[in-house]
């Protein structure tokens, strides 16, 4: 009998072969299922680059890109008329040529646009960057949970950083305070911008039609320059997001043509010209000219007005969106039509007054007017934009009185528009056009602007790159010292021209900065004294539960800047009036140096006193380009406390818990609907049943209340919801009772306690300290937005106490 025999070699190799097939055929399918998935993903984010890049055009760029209108104008203009030759022309395309590819080029679109904040960009971002990573801010409301934030560093939890340089800014308050200053000044510059911007734009556009109708007056023009002016301010309620949609093919089309006309002039008047990318042609311009050209840089400085804009508007697009914009369209463009400009002079030097108009070919000209008036309105509106982000940025920061924030899009972040803002640019925008009524004087002062930013955009760079990027201190010297340098060469010869024309950015800058500083100093005295003046924890534990006062039902929210201890408000309510709510919230909405804070990580909760004494704190934080409104607030608030409640109860359990008068803060998720027993219903469900909950309000109140809400759309469309607390028997009896207690005072009503302060100096204070305190700060107070509204608190819910601070 023959016995079986096992697997042969032969088998086993057919066996293994098989495997090995299946295993190839599974690898294959594999890749090719995961290289679609890439090619879908990079379809679609070259999609939405090239989308953005788009939008750019008609935000971003406007201004960059008509700066050909008025550059060799203004840089022949004084003793330059007495070099009208060739090589002088062909000096002033060199100039022009580096400039755009050092300071737009290689400084923006290389280095600074990798400064940015969480996606945003500008002065104050930077600023507020620098603060997170050193102790630089002013404020002392800074707490070690805002550090835990996800937006809060770049690169998750941050390193120790040991330069000698953090140390010696951080010990130094004077040099804080410059550093301030600085950042001031530089966002000030940039509101200047927004004045000036529109003006030359808008004039050297309408001025074009003095070429072809020569009987036209200057009055004239500047009339239709202003009436156009007016059109523009009065469409920026219609927000960003259309107004990119409406200019993004205009700009385009204007890129364009330029860039058309800039190549057919190179090519008819004078193809030598590409000889000029040559830096030797500006050491020949400066040996020809000396002083002369060196004061007519005020003038090539122009090419490269707008540059700002690339990295201030940069929270509205990407990185990769406006490199793509710029290098791909704006660069090139912009280079040929300058070439081509230049090798139009060098043949004809009497038309210097109208160059850009005067080369465009004769069958062209009108459809290039129509298109260029259009480009300049586009110029404007980046500059406008970046305005308003800047004037945010400064009021998130504590930097400017309260002023109407209107964000124009429900879908894309930080498009907003400011209306105060806007009609306080257009009146000086009006009164800078009919002053000087001469694009040359505008164009000095317009250059002041634009250099100003640059050169404290570069200072601040070179302290991103020690304290952010942590840097080599030899790098950021380098960086300095290269950018520093150039711009220094340009601002000088722009102050030059202060007498005519230098001076109208100088003031506006001067009086915008005056009007941050004193808001942010009476802002800093302010805290500071209720920081000093805080009621002590061991007068209210003396007081008992009953804090010596009739408890009614509510909620009492009572709002502060202090983000520990309680604010004499408080000891000065409850001395004065004999009754407070069942509940009391210490509520602080708070800035943070971030762009947004994630809806997750806004809310702190905490415990003051004991148990008993029903006293929590809500820490409410914003980012600098957060919306600072939610009209359900007051749910939210119910829910987390309440989940902070058992939170509290299930470490105390455990024995990890704080167990001081003050205990800890704990971040609170309010889109986590665990972690808490309350159910939430929507109150209609409930309206036919009645309720045995307490309420401190009167009927006359109530009827109050009622009509309130129903001429207030605001108010009336707030999604109305009531708590339960499910019979459960694994609950604490102790939890039970306070988390009953909670939901019995949020069904009693909600009442917010605000303080409606008057500061005032000592009289021992300086003369200038008085002046700052009793005059200018009450004035920015008295005239701005009230605090109640800028929170967006129910007027019929409002309990105002009024305190004198004596600072």
């Amino acid at each position: 009998m023959d016995r079986e025999r096992g697997p042969t070699s032969d088998d086993q190799r057919l066996w293994v072969g098989q495997m090995s097939h299946s295993l190839q055929f599974v690898c294959f399918q594999t890749i090719a299922f995961c290289s679609l998935i890439l090619q879908v993903h990079w379809k679609n984010y070259y999609k939405n680059l090239l989308l953005l890049a788009y939008q750019s055009f008609g935000v971003v760029y406007g201004d960059l890109s008509t700066s050909p209108l008025y550059v060799y104008k203004s840089s022949f203009s004084g003793k330059m008329y007495k070099y009208q030759n060739e090589q002088t022309v062909f000096g002033l395309f060199s100039l022009i040529f580096w400039t755009l590819t050092l300071v737009p080029l290689l400084k923006y679109v290389v280095i600074v646009l990798s400064a940015d904040d969480n996606g945003e960009g500008g002065t104050f971002a930077l600023y507020s960057l620098l603060c997170r990573h050193a102790k630089l801010s002013l404020l002392p409301n800074q707490q070690a949970a805002d550090e835990e934030l996800s937006t809060y560093y770049r690169n998750g939890p941050r390193s120790v950083i040991t330069s000698p340089l953090k140390r010696f800014l951080e010990r130094h308050k004077k040099l804080r305070t410059c550093l301030l200053l600085i950042v001031l000044f530089g966002a000030c510059m940039v509101i200047g911008d927004g004045v000036l911007t529109p003006a030359i734009s808008v004039l050297s556009s309408i001025s074009g039609l003095q070429v072809r109708a020569k009987e036209l007056h200057d009055g004239e023009v500047v009339l239709v320059a202003c009436l156009v002016l007016v059109g523009l301010f009065s469409l920026q309620h219609r927000g960003t997001q259309r107004v990119a949609f409406m200019f993004a093919p205009i700009v385009i089309i204007w890129l364009l043509c330029i860039g058309v006309i800039g190549l057919y002039n190179t090519i008819h008047w004078n193809p030598k010209i590409y000889h000029a990318l040559s830096p030797l042609y500006i050491i020949k311009f400066f040996q020809q000219t000396g002083k002369d050209g060196w004061i007519s840089l005020g003038g090539v400085l122009l090419s490269i007005t707008g540059t700002e804009a690339m990295f201030a508007d940069l929270g509205h697009f990407t990185q990769a969106s406006i490199r793509v914009a710029f290098v791909g369209v704006i660069y090139p463009c912009l280079v040929l039509q300058y070439m081509g400009q230049a090798a139009f002079l060098s043949k004809n030097f009497n038309d210097i007054s109208t160059s850009f108009y005067a080369s465009i070919p004769q069958p062209v000209f009108w459809p290039v007017f129509v298109v260029s008036t259009l480009a300049a309105i586009v110029a404007s509106q980046a500059v406008i934009s970046a305005t308003f982000s800047i004037v945010k940025q400064c009021l998130a920061l504590g930097c400017f009185p309260r002023v109407k924030v209107v964000h124009t899009s429900r879908w894309i972040y930080g498009r907003i528009y400011i209306p105060e803002i806007n009609w306080i640019l257009m009146v000086l925008c009006l009164a800078v056009t009919i002053g000087f009524r001469d694009t040359t004087l505008i164009g000095n002062a317009y250059g002041i602007a634009c250099m100003t930013v640059m050169f404290v955009t570069t200072w601040l760079i070179a302290l991103v790159m020690v304290l952010v990027w942590q840097k080599n201190i030899i790098f950021s010297l380098l960086l300095l010292l290269f950018f520093g340098s150039i711009e220094a060469v340009y601002l000088s010869s722009s102050l030059m021209k202060v007498p005519q024309g230098g001076w109208a950015p100088l003031v506006l800058s001067f009086v915008f900065m005056v009007v941050m500083y004193v808001w942010h100093y009476g802002t800093r005295r302010k805290y500071l004294f209720d920081l000093q003046n805080k009621v002590s924890m061991k007068w209210i534990l003396t007081l008992g539960p009953s804090l010596g006062i009739v408890r009614v039902p509510g909620i009492g929210l009572i709002y502060t800047e202090l983000v520990t201890g309680v604010p004499a408000i408080f000891s000065h309510f409850i001395t004065n009036l004999p009754a407070f709510h069942q509940v009391l919230v210490f509520v602080c909405v708070k800035s943070v140096p971030v762009p947004f804070v994630p809806p997750d990580e806004r809310y702190l909760i905490g415990r003051i006193g004991p148990r008993a004494y029903r006293m929590y704190r809500c820490i409410v934080r914003y980012g600098y380009k957060d919306v600072q409104k939610d009209e359900n607030f007051e749910n939210l608030l119910a829910l987390s406390i309440a989940k902070f409640i058992q939170m509290e109860a299930e470490e105390a359990s455990s024995g990890s818990y704080d167990t001081s008068p003050e205990g800890r803060m704990a971040v609170i998720r309010t889109s986590d609907t665990t972690g808490t027993t309350l159910v939430m219903r929507d109150a209609d469900q409930h309206a036919g049943e009645s309720t045995m909950i307490r309420s401190s309000k009167s009927e006359t109140l109530q009827s109050l209340q009622s009509l309130y809400e129903q001429e207030s759309p605001s108010v009336s469309r707030r999604r109305r919801v009531r708590f339960e607390l499910p019979e459960t028997e694994y609950i604490d009896p102790q939890v039970k009772e306070e988390l009953l207690a909670l939901v019995e005072a949020k069904q009693a009503g909600v009442a917010y306690i605000l303080g409606h302060s008057y500061i005032k100096a000592r009289k021992t204070s300086s003369f200038m300290k008085k002046f700052v305190i009793d005059v200018a700060y009450s004035f920015l107070r008295k005239n701005c937005r009230g605090p109640a509204v800028a929170l967006s608190i129910p007027h019929i819910s409002l309990i105002e106490v009024g305190m004198i601070y004596y600072v």
